[in-house]
């Protein structure tokens, strides 16, 4: 996870700079758990309180909670 001090043009579906960029990384061998994992992070930015949380700190463990928190709840 990055958060960019400036957002960048990425043609992303809602016109607007991205700022914040997830690197999701598996091993060959994980098969589709990857997608399950990028599915679960695409619905947890979804929800305009969590991302304002996460924008709002700069605290590693509370953007941590935030995901996990969210994640748990949209399971």
């Amino acid at each position: 996870f990055a958060r960019l001090d400036h957002p960048v043009e990425f043609e992303a579906l809602d016109d607007q700079p991205v700022d914040l960029v997830f690197l999701l990384l598996a091993p060959e061998s994980a098969g589709a758990d990857h997608l399950k994992a990028l599915s679960r992070t695409a619905r947890v930015l979804r929800d305009a309180e969590t991302v304002a949380k996460i924008r709002g700190t700069a605290d590693a463990s509370a953007i941590h909670a935030f995901l996990a928190e969210s994640a748990t709840s949209t399971a």
